[in-house]
Parts: structure tokens; sequence; C-alpha cells
């Protein structure tokens, strides 16, 4: 449904700027003359079109090279709209050799591509290679090539084989060739025919490049046919010719056998040369052809008269001359005839007329000639005609782009710097050339700013510009007016010079024509102007009113008279354009960026034309308006014209094609070059159609204003339809314009890759990787960007997808694809695939992808959402969170309607599974965002998202899932407690739960987790706290504490009490440090604590099992050694701790530290020790008050306790007072009895003290302690001190006899014996704890015989005096005697 009419009777001019690094090359030639002046010739330029770049399959496709001379420079340009070429360029200086006019040819042969050069002394010839054997493959799927340029470095261009100095050239000036021509024959050999300024034409051959031979130079002339070796002579000393023979332009055309020479001459004839034969064939009069005036012309001779030719096998050889008259100029089209005898003749075709004066260039085709001129004021006017079917001889415009305007007008509220800076870096006005030239004058230098980008030249230009204007200032204040007028001063100087050297680099040098393709280029000094056809509305509307007058039909209307109303409403159309004031034009310009109603906009502007309608223009407006018959119709058809509404893209894989095809059309006009001449295309297309809707909109309001000619249902139909379909396409038309004048921005690698790595998550899996194939002083736009990346790829496939492409051979005509490419590259704007603001959102072109959002809003109805959408992308870019989430939200409504919102949640692998695709969309954008890292704004999106899923559980738990993490993340910890709490889904309720309990552990914010109410979850946050605190570490974490704060907070204290008995357990056996054991006795602490606050009969508590593995939930099972799952481990017997179970252990547990505090090395043995282990650690360490509490408290002997303290009391005893400092420490651990202040008390006497004072304080039966340290004195030969033999006297002096006896202590028993009996017959008996004294009355006393007696055996064999004691014994005997005969008599 393509309503653009294709109009191939106009064309427009967009040009490409041929900014490329350009390799210099300098050619020294041994033998030149220097010419110091004389002779000049014109820059001229040409082109050379493969023979093969019209086909689709071809490595040459659009492939074409241009050139141009200045002086003695000549400089090649290969250019391809198919794949950017590297090292395209080449600048080729021969030094005193200037290249003359036609002296350049370039031919393609099937392995090379031979250049040739034709200068004042000298001719070249390069040979290259050609492209199509210069790759591996004819597949080429890179996106850059090599040009034939590539290696033209390597080339020794001194050799005979590449370069000829002319012999008969080194004279003077004078005798310079005027002009030339050069070909390459069927054997190879290069031919350089050259125009002697004696009128004769010098023919120069080289041999084939690949063969060996001699150069041959033969002159061709009227008065003899000789070949002539030597040098040229002078005309007078000659006197055979005439000056008027000389050519002033030569042709030449190959036969099979034969070459023709066609040359031009002063004469105004016409001559061809054989140069087979070296003889004249032909001679016509050119002048034959005028109509009139021939006197005149034929007396001055001809300068600037032009020949032209052209062949085809079907029309044979046809030539164009153009014969350059005053005012009365015109082309003559003739055809060669062959008669017998090799006669030849002169068919005369047509004769065309031209007005203007200068001609630059023109061109014959097989059915028209192309024309360059340069008018009065010297601007480029390009026509063209047919010269078979042209009736009127009217000649066919080309919209030539005009010159950008010559004054810049800066507003008073406006910034002048912004201003210019705007209008020299906008799109479409100056070149970089022209830009960097005018700096380099401006600056006064010669810096080269090639290496610069476009923002790097714009910086440089506004600081030089700025430089200049602060160094010219002389006074330190200004006024802001006078600044204001400094600034614009200094700019309007360097725009100046800008524009100078814009219209320099705008100076046309050739045309150009693609013979394969029909495209034409018009090749100027700076760059290369390229024509495209022009469609037919844009051409009725850009003709001038002659042509609009004269025209009786047009392609749009179907009949005459629908083609009279046509061609009536756009010359009203052209008088509205017209009689618009600038202020005006800018009133509907400015209300189309301010987004205002363009309606109402323009009936304010035609209620002012109306006002100020002095000359009555708009009367003649309305006066025109009722020649039309039926204007509704008319109306309606331009609208059909112009509306950009189309059929769906196709499928943009080629799907159908082979490989080879799949990959020619991938690269077609894939270019730079052409992604540049298509967005050019799109911009002037889009200026055109918004000021022919602008005019067509007032128009309209006239229309409604009149009401004449049209009914009341026409005018109604007009209002309700007409006028809001043309202001819509007025908004389309202008955001095509301003996309195509906005310059894409660079961006950072880095920053691209984390925006594509964002844009990742959305899984749009047609999104291409941005590419940059773009110089760095060639500005890309957005069209241009997307055309690159996107629009091109799906252009092709919808041009080609029904066509057989290698089958047919497709021929590539360029009007025709041009044509198709522009008209479906401008339907993007109200196209439902939304492949544009895509394209830009992947390219992170965020700052114009707002733009384009800002001016669409107000009319386009297609895409609203995905509008929405990408600019809530553009405001996360920003860092504008909540405006993004806002339009996130807004274009979920239209979710299920739109393509763009389709594919964004189609792809998502919970498609299956989820219940509406709004859900589906929620879900990608809350990934978008929490890989952007937005937790605020998930929040609120997942909140809101809720209530789109309340019958789907799944999703629901999901979304409190992310609500809580974030919450969590945020360290909102209440709000996350809360969205676990409402979690419908168990399983993901207990994994949240276990990341708040870990979580919050983390953070220590324990108050909330103990705090918390945990409704319904008491026992699972239990068992993951348990779980945990078994699992990790104990000295890092704090999990048991966190549990005993929990149960304590809940009163739970048997609860408490067991978790941290549990702690003190593993701490014990886990962590045998100082501070292991430290928190091991605050745990024991804290769990007595507990259960003294619980009621008795319930102060108990399970004991923890032991060991270090605690069963967890989730935990894998346990394999053997052989891979099985080993067996279950037998359930062990419960053991009930009570409290006095629990003081046990503290007890011990404190022992253990003031063990290790006493002695630190010690801490991991006591660690692990039991009661008993702990008794004899503590003795050895001198820690005894604490080793006789933990014996009473385990009940355990006292006898280890003693016996180590006698032992470090005999150590003291036997070594003295030296080093005592450790002594000192022990016996300070211990509590000493009362101190004595009377004398110096040694370290010795104070633990003989501490040992009287235990065995005063722990008394035992039969002095068994007192027995033990005695004992333990006589065993280490150590005299027992006297304090401590009373003691025991007085408690068992049998005892003590018995010691004495077994350390053979003879005389100390004997004595005991003594003191024993007296003590018993009533002196000192106190000392020995015997109340009464034997007598009758007294209780019964006794004896111990049996040692007594062991003693008087021992003493008898020891030969010791026992005498005393057996008369003691014999008394004490004879009062028992006296005494038990008392008490029987008594009774």
């Amino acid at each position: 449904s393509n309503h653009l009419t294709l109009q191939i009777l106009a064309f427009l001019s967009v040009y490409i700027t041929c900014v490329v690094y350009i390799k210099y090359v300098s050619l020294c030639l041994a033998g030149v003359a220097v010419h110091s002046g004389g002779v000049k010739y014109a820059d001229s330029a040409g082109g050379f079109s493969y023979e093969d770049s019209g086909k689709l399959l071809s490595v040459t496709s659009n492939r074409f090279i241009h050139w141009s001379t200045s002086g003695d420079t000549v400089q090649f340009v290969e250019q391809s709209l198919d794949t950017n070429l590297l090292n395209n360029a080449v600048r080729l200086r021969i030094p005193n050799c200037l290249l003359l006019p036609g002296g350049v040819c370039i031919q393609e042969t099937f392995n090379n591509v031979i250049i040739l050069i034709v200068t004042s002394q000298s001719v070249h010839r390069l040979v290259l290679p050609h492209p199509s054997h210069m790759y591996r493959s004819d597949l080429v799927t890179e996106l850059q090539m090599q040009s034939i340029f590539t290696d033209i470095g390597k080339l020794n261009l001194n050799e005979p084989a590449h370069s000829y100095v002319l012999p008969f050239a080194q004279g003077t000036q004078t005798s310079a060739p005027s002009t030339s021509a050069a070909w390459i024959s069927h054997q190879g050999e290069a031919l350089f025919a050259l125009a002697s300024p004696s009128g004769a034409i010098t023919v120069v051959t080289l041999p084939a490049h690949d063969q060996d031979g001699t150069v041959s130079i033969l002159e061709l002339k009227q008065s003899s046919m000789m070949q002539r070796l030597a040098g040229w002579m002078p005309t007078a000393i000659r006197g055979d010719q005439s000056i008027s023979d000389l050519a002033i332009s030569l042709a030449v055309h190959q036969l099979e056998d034969d070459t023709f020479i066609f040359a031009l001459c002063q004469d105004h004839k016409l001559r061809m040369w054989s140069l087979k034969h070296q003889m004249c064939l032909l001679v016509t009069d050119m002048l034959d052809y005028m109509p009139a005036g021939r006197g005149e012309v034929k007396a001055s001779p001809a300068q600037a008269h032009k020949l032209r030719l052209f062949f085809s096998s079907s029309i044979g050889l046809c030539l164009a001359i153009y014969l350059a008259v005053p005012k009365r100029s015109q082309f003559c089209v003739l055809q060669l005839v062959a008669s017998e005898n090799n006669r030849y003749s002169l068919d005369h075709i047509s004769t065309l007329f031209s007005t203007q004066e200068t001609l630059v260039d023109f061109v014959l085709t097989a059915t028209d000639i192309w024309a360059v001129w340069l008018d009065n004021d010297n601007q480029t006017v390009a026509k063209y005609i047919s010269f078979e079917h042209n009736t009127t001889g009217t000649w066919n415009q080309v919209f030539v782009q005009p010159s950008p305007e010559e004054e810049v007008h800066v507003g008073e509220d406006q910034d002048p710097r912004e201003i210019y800076l705007d209008v020299l870096f906008s799109p479409l006005r100056f070149t970089a050339s022209a830009i960097i030239k005018a700096l380099q004058i401006y600056k006064r230098g010669t810096e080269r700013y090639s290496d610069l980008s476009w923002e790097e030249l714009k910086k440089e230009v506004t600081v030089t510009v700025e430089n200049e204007l602060q160094g010219s200032v002389t006074e330190y204040e200004f006024c802001q007016e006078d600044y204001r007028l400094l600034q614009v001063e200094f700019w309007s100087k360097f725009y100046a010079c800008c524009l100078q050297y814009q219209d320099v680099l705008s100076t046309p040098l050739a045309l150009h024509i693609s013979p394969a393709t029909a495209m034409v280029c018009i090749l100027k000094k700076g760059f290369v102007s390229f024509l495209l056809p022009c469609f037919a509305i844009d051409h009725l509307y850009l003709s001038s009113d002659d042509y609009l007058i004269s025209e009786e039909e047009t392609p749009i209307a179907e009949d005459s008279e629908m083609s009279h109303d046509i061609l009536q409403l756009v010359q009203c159309l052209r008088m509205v354009n017209e009689s618009l004031p600038e202020d005006m034009a800018y009133d509907m310009e400015k209300a189309l960026e301010d987004l205002l109603s363009p309606e109402k906009v323009s009936e304010k502007v035609l209620e002012g034309l109306l006002a100020s309608d002095n000359g009555n223009v708009i009367q003649d407006i309305a006066n025109k308006l009722q020649d039309i018959n039926n204007p509704i119709v008319a109306i309606n058809m331009l609208l059909r014209e112009l509306d950009l509404e189309t059929d769906a893209e196709t499928d943009s894989r080629h799907s159908g094609q082979p490989l080879r095809v799949r990959i020619s059309l991938s690269q077609l006009y894939g270019s730079s070059v052409a992604a540049s001449l298509i967005g050019q295309a799109v911009c002037q297309t889009a200026m055109t159609r918004t000021l022919l809707c602008r005019d067509l909109l007032i128009l309209q309001q006239l229309y409604l204003r009149i009401g004449n000619n049209v009914s009341s249902a026409q005018l109604l139909q007009l209002q309700q339809d007409f006028i809001p379909r043309c202001s819509n396409l007025l908004c389309t038309y202008h955001l095509l314009k301003q996309m195509s004048l906005t310059l894409s921005s660079s961006v950072p690698l880095d920053i691209l890759n984390a925006d594509l790595q964002h844009l990742s998550v959305l899984e749009l899996s047609d999104s291409t990787t941005p590419t940059s194939r773009r110089s760095v002083l060639n500005p890309q736009t957005v069209v241009e960007l997307f055309y690159q990346n996107v629009a091109r790829k799906a252009i092709m496939s919808q041009i080609f997808s029904q066509q057989d492409v290698e089958g047919n051979q497709t021929m590539l005509h360029w009007p025709q694809m041009i044509s198709s490419v522009l008209t479906l590259f401008c339907h993007w704007p109200s196209n439902p695939s939304f492949l544009f603001p895509e394209c830009l959102m992947v390219n992170c072109q965020y700052a114009q992808l707002q733009e384009c959002v800002r001016l669409v809003g107000p009319w386009c109805q297609v895409n609203v959402g995905s509008y929405r959408f990408v600019l809530g992308h553009c405001y996360l870019a920003s860092g504008e969170g909540q405006k993004a989430l806002q339009c996130f939200q807004e274009a979920a409504a239209e979710v299920d309607k739109e393509e763009f919102l389709m594919k964004l949640t189609g792809s998502d692998e919970e498609a299956a599974t989820a219940t509406t695709p709004r859900l589906l969309y929620y879900n990608k954008v809350l990934r978008l965002l929490e890989d952007i890292g937005l937790p605020e704004l998930v929040v609120n999106l997942a909140t809101l998202a809720i209530s789109e899923a309340v019958n789907d559980e799944r999703c629901q738990a999901a979304l409190w899932t992310r609500i809580f993490k974030h919450h969590l993340d945020l360290g909102h910890n209440s709000q996350a407690y809360e969205a676990l709490m409402q979690n419908p889904d168990s399983s993901r309720q207990l994994d949240c739960l276990r990341q708040l309990v870990v979580v919050l552990c983390e953070r220590a914010q324990l108050r909330d987790l103990v705090q918390f109410s945990f409704v319904n979850l008491h026992d699972e946050v239990v068992s993951i706290i348990e779980s945990r605190a078994r699992a990790v570490d104990l000295m890092t974490h704090n999990y048991y504490e966190l549990l005993y704060a929990f149960h304590i907070n809940r009163h739970n204290y048997r609860k408490a009490g067991t978790v941290m008995f549990e702690y003190g357990m593993r701490l014990g056996r886990e962590v045998r440090t100082l501070r292991g054991l430290q928190k091991q006795v605050n745990c024991y602490l804290a769990a007595l604590s507990c259960l003294r606050l619980v009621h008795p009969d319930y102060a108990w508590i399970v004991q923890p099992s032991s060991g270090a593995a605690y069963e967890r939930p989730g935990t894998s099972p346990k394999r053997n050694y052989d891979g099985e799952f080993a067996a279950d481990p037998v359930s062990q017997q419960i053991d009930i701790l009570e409290l006095k179970d629990l003081e046990k252990e503290y007890v011990l547990a404190r022992s253990r530290l003031t063990l290790a505090q006493q002695e630190p090395p010690s801490a991991a043995i006591a660690g692990g020790a039991n009661s008993q282990e702990m008794v004899a650690l503590l003795v050895q360490t001198g820690l005894f008050d604490t080793a006789l509490t933990l014996c009473q408290t385990f009940n355990l002997s006292l006898t280890p306790v003693f016996e180590g303290l006698t032992f470090k009391c005999i150590k003291l005893q036997c070594k003295g007072d030296r080093d005592q400092t450790e002594v000192w420490n022990w016996l300070a651990a211990n509590q000493l009895p009362t101190v004595i202040t009377t004398k110096e008390s040694s370290a010795t006497d104070e633990a003989w003290r501490l040992l009287a004072h235990y065995l005063e304080k722990y008394p035992s039966q039969n002095a068994q302690y007192h027995c033990c340290v005695i004992n333990k004195l006589l065993s280490h030969g150590v005299p027992v001190p006297d304090w401590l033999i009373n003691g025991h006297k007085e408690v068992d002096a049998a005892a003590l006899l018995r010691l004495y006896l077994n350390y053979d202590q003879l005389e100390s028993a004997a004595e005991l014996v003594l003191e024993y009996v007296d003590a018993l017959l009533g002196k000192g008996h106190q000392y020995f704890g015997i109340e009464r004294p034997f007598s009758a009355t007294a209780s019964l006393v006794w004896l111990p015989y049996t040692s007594i007696d062991q003693l008087l055996r021992n003493l008898s064999e020891s030969q010791i005096n026992e005498k005393n004691l057996k008369d003691k014994l014999a008394e004490y005997h004879r009062l028992v005697d006296q005494s038990s005969r008392h008490r029987l008599m008594a009774r």
C-alpha cells in the first residue's frame, strides 16, 4: 500500500563529504623541465564505475572511483555504498607536471584496474589489483574491506612500465598539450592522445604492463599521414598547420580492429581520426547545426565546446557536442553511420538549447543528456533532458541542496555562541573540511585537525573564537549588551570564513553517471553530490510556477480533470508559502517544537495573514481556489500521497534465499556513505513535506473560513477528517525532520557495556549489538544509526522477498532502489513494530530518545505504552528513578496490545505458568530495576504488582519474597518482617526467615530479631537459630546468645538455660582458650540463673547430646568408606540435669578458668580435664583454695591437696629464699590466714602457715590429713614441725607412732611413747587429747602395744638404750595392776 508515487522527472541532490584518511604519494621524475609560468589548466574531476557495480552478487556492487585534479596533484577516492573501504584515498603529486583536462582515465581488465594519467610533460600507468581478485572468496562477510589503493605505496612509479616522460613536451610551456584522452587497447597497451598546440594529435603508446616493448609515438595531422618519432615543431617553422585546428575536446571509441579519435577543434569542426590508418575519416562543421548567427560564431575561435560519446550495442555510437555560444548555447546529438569503403557520416538526432551560460560538464546516456552549470550567482544548476522524446525542449529540474544562509539571525534572548555553533555543526549545513580550513585560517596556523572527532572539533572552534574575542578586549568591564555585540561580531566573522570555504568546496567540477546503476553524481571540489529521484508530491511542491502552469498532467492523478485540480491546489500551496512572513513561519515551527496544537496555531496564522493582507494575496488564493472543481477529492489525494502508513514489515531474516544472496543482502547499502546518503534524503524529504503540510493546513483553514465551492457536508469532512489528518502528518514529518537532524552521541565503552548488560535482562532477542562504522569527522545522526543497525536489513528483506535474486541476476537500478528504500524507511514513526525507539534505547541514545518520545506524545496513537516504557528507561539512565517508575506503571496497561511490549514479555521463562502478561511485564521490569540496583523502586513496583496477582499464589509468593529481600537490603527490618509474614508459600517463607535471621545477626541488629513476634513461626525461628548456632564458629557468631535472648524475652527460662548450657558444653569442647573458658563460665552461670527462676519441680534440663555432630534440617545423608549409607545411630539414653548438676559443672568450669588465668598455657589441657584431673592440675599450679572447693563439690578426698601443699613446703624449705616471686604468686592466689605484722615472714613460713590453716580448717577423722602430711614429710626426710607433731599427738598419737616406726624414727617413737605413757599417768595429758588421766575412777585407757612391741624389738636390734622405755612401761603396768585391783574391790 505504497502511496508515494515516484516521479523520475525530478531529482533531489544530497552530498557526501569525502572525509577520509588520505595516503600521500609523490612521484619525482628525472628529466622533467621546471617551468615558472605559462599555461595553466582548470581543476577537473571524473568518475569510474565498475562493470558489475549493478549486480547484487558482485564484489564490486555499488562501487565506484572518483578523482579530482588540481595543478600537479590528482586525488583518487574509491567509494562503496555496500561496505566501508579502508585505505580508499590516495593523493598523487607529480611535481612540475600539470594534469591535463581529460588526463585521467580508469579502465578495468579481468585481473586489474588500470589508471592512466596524462600531464603536461609525462604519461603514467598505475596497475592495481581488481577487487574480484583481492579477496579469497566471493562471499565477503566483513563490514569493512580493503580498497584497491591499499598497496599503492608499494608500486615503484618511476619504472618504465608506470611512467614515461614526453620528449616532445620539454620545450617551452607553449608546447604543452591543451587536452588529452587515454585508453587501454584490446591488446593491453596504454594509449594517450594529446592535442598539440600546433593542431596535430600525438598518440603515445606504452606496451602492455606485463610485456616487454618500446614506447611508440605517432602524430596525426592533415598534411602528412606519416608516423613521427621526433618532437613537435612549432607551427611557424612547419608552415603547414593553422592554429584553428587545435583540438579543444577529445574523445575515443574503440572498434575490434581500429580506434576512432574524435577531436572538436577551435574552428568549430569535428574531426574523426582512424588510429589504424592514421588518417582523418570525417570532418563535420558543427556550425551547420546552428539555426542562426553562424557568421558571428565562425569569426571567433571556439574555447569551451565539449564533446561526449555514448555507445551501446542497440543504438550504436552517439556523439553529443556542446557548442558554447553566448546566449545561444546548444547541444547537438549525432549518430555515427558507417557505409561501404570505410565511409562514415553523422546523422542528426536532436538539437537542444540551453539558456545557461557556464557549462561545467555534461554526460550523454542512451536517452538523456545530463548537465551541470554555474549560474550568474555562482550557484550549481543541474538539469537533464531526453534528446529523443522531448517535443517542448523543456529541461527537467534537479533540486540542488541550497547553500547555508549568509547571515544567522540571533534573537535578543539567545546566546550568540550557542546559535552559531548549532548552525555550524548541524547536519546538511557545513562540511568538516570547510570548518577545518576556516579554523586554520582563523588561527593563522598550519595545524591539521583530521584526527579530531566532531565534538572535539566543535570544542576547538569554540575555544579558538572565544580566545580571539578575549584577545581583542582592552577594557576590563563591559555591559552585557556590548559583550553580546562583540560575540556576534567575532562569531559572524568565523561564520563568514566557513561560508567562503563551503562555497569553494561546493564548486562543481564534473558529472558522473554509472552506466550499470544509473546513479548520477556531481563531483565537487570538497565532496560528492548524489542525485536521488524526487517523489511526485515533492516535485510538484518544489517546482516553479511556470512548470505548474505549463503542466497538464501529474502522476498523482488518474485523469486530466483531477490533474488540473491538483496542479491548481499545489499552486495555491505555493502562494501560501510565498505569502507567509518569516515570523509566522517561525511561530508554526515553534508551535510544533512546543507541542502546541497545529490546528489552532494554523488558525491564528491565517488570522494574521488576513489581517495583514495588504497585497490581497489571500484574496488571490481564494480566487485561485475557485478554479478547483473538486477541492475535497484533490486534498484527499494529496493527503493520501503524504500518508506514511504501510503494511507491517516482513520478516527480516531472508529465510527463503540462498546463503550467498542473504550475505549480499545483509551488506547492500550498508556502508556509512549509504547511511549518510539515506539520512540526508530523509531529512530533505521531511523538510519539504513539513512545509507542504503546514501550507496545506493553512489552506484548509482558509477553506473553512470562506466556504466557497464546498458543501456543508464537505466542510464537516474537512474539519473532522482532513484537518486532523493533515495536523498529524505535519507532526509526523516534523518528528522525522528533527530526528534526521539530531546527532547521535558517542557513548564511552564502559558505559555502553554496562547499559547493554542492563538491557540484556529484558531479553530483546531481535535487538542488535550497536556498531560504529563512521569516521571521526563525519557526524552520524540517529536516523543514520537506525538505518545502519536495524532498518536496512528489514527494508532489503521486504524489497527482495518476492524475487529470485540468484536466478534473475538482479540489477541494482539506483533510482528505483533508493526510492524503494526511502519509501519504506520513512514509515517508522507510525509503524507498530517500534524499531526506531528500540534502536535508540539499545544504542544508549537516551537524550535523543527522550526528545523523540516528547515529540510523538501529543499525536501518536500507536505504541503509547511502548513509548512510556522506553521513556522510563531513559529516566533510569539519567538517575530519575521515580519518574521511571511512573512510566513503567503507565506502560503496563498496554502490555497485551503492543508488539514491543509483547516481545518484552514473551521470552520469559515463566510464560507457561504466569496468569497474565502484565505479571510477566512486571517481572521483567523488576529484574531490570534489580540489575541497575534500585531496591526502593523494586519494592514500590512489586507492591503494585501484588494487586495484579490476587489469584496467583505462586506469583504473590515471588513478589513478597522480592519485597522482603530488598527491604532487608535497605535495612527496613520491620517492613521485611511484614513481607515475610505475608508470604503465602511456606517454603519461601522459611527461606526468607532464615535469611532474616542470618542478616540481622551479621548486622548485630539482634534487638529487632528478638522483639519480632513470629506468629506461628516460633519453632521455625528457634530451629533456624539452633541450626545456625551448631553450624558456625562459636567465637565469631553469637547465635546461642541470640537464642538465649529470644527465650528470655518470651520468659521461657528452661529453654534459655538449656541453650546456654549447650553453648558452655561446646565451648569447653571446641574452644579451649582463656576466652573460651571465660565464655563457658558465663554460660553456666546464666544457665544456673535461668533454672533458679523456674519452680523447683521444673528446675531441670535435658543434657544436650555429646559430640560435634548435630542433626540439622536439610543435611545430606552420611556414607561410610564403601560409599554406602551409614546406619542410623542408636538412640542414646536421655540424661536429666538438675540444678545441683549444673552447679557442679559451673564449679568445674570456674576452676578451669582460674587455672587458665593463673597459668595461660594450661588452658588447652584444663579445657578437657575432669574433676580429679583438675584437682591435680590446680595443686600443681598452687591453686589450693580452688582445688579444695572442687574436691568438696565433687566429694573428693582432700588428701591430694594436702600432699601437694606439703610437697611445695618441702621444696621451699630445701631451696631457701632464692627466687621466690613465683611462690608468692601462687600463695597470693590462695586465701591466707591472718597476716603477721610483728615480724618479717618468708614465703616458706607463709606456705607452712597455709598448710597449718588448711589442717585446722578441714578436720578429718583420725587426723587423716595430719597423717598424710607427716607421711609426706617423713618420706622426704624432712623434720616434722613441732606444731604438726603436737597437733597429731592430740588427735591420734598411735598413728603418729606407726609413722615413726614406718620411717625408722626409733628415738622419736621412743620419746613419743614415753610422753604418751606420762600423759596417761597424768603428766601432760592435755597435750594428747586425754581429758582425765589414768586412775581407778577414770575412764579406761589403752596403749598401742603392738606398735610398742615393734618399737622395743627395733630398739633392741639397733642397740639403742631401751632401759628408760622399759622402766616407764613397767611403772605403767604396775599402776594399771594396782588400779585394776582397786576397781575390782570396789565392785
